[in-house]
């Protein structure tokens, strides 16, 4: 079964941005720069190609030559439903450190709880579960 997995480019601070979600989601993270690869298109202590493998599945990259870097408008990263309330919690809290509660993570008038944070990265997320 294949599933979206979304691959972030970033302005030079990929190896951060996937060790503060490793932190976050936990998992196993694996880096390549782009000397590594034998690229030349970026520096070659950046990174080139990093994976977060976990209960979150993410690529990311140090955006390369005049690539843009990550600036998502009008969407957000949905993990609805896929974990365990409490681990849910403790996801909204991680990323939201540092970065900003959109909405607060409650009990909606549906009977569903949920919430919207902005990371520190400018990436949004909806967290929440079913009743």
């Amino acid at each position: 079964m294949s599933a979206l997995v979304p691959y972030l480019s970033f302005p030079g601070n990929a190896e951060e941005a996937l060790r503060f979600y490793r932190d976050v989601f936990g998992g196993e993270l694996e880096l390549h720069t782009y000397a590594q690869f034998g690229r030349a298109d970026g520096p070659g202590d950046a990174i080139a190609h990093g994976v977060l493998r976990g209960p979150v599945l993410l690529f990311a990259a140090d955006a390369a030559g005049d690539e843009d870097a990550v600036h998502i408008v009008g969407a957000s990263f949905s993990l609805l439903g896929t974990a365990d309330p409490v681990v849910l919690g403790g996801w909204f809290d991680e990323l939201a450190r540092e970065g900003r509660v959109v909405e607060p993570l409650g009990k909606r008038p549906w009977g569903d709880g949920d919430g919207q944070v902005l990371d520190r990265y400018g990436i949004r997320w909806l967290i929440g579960h079913g009743r």
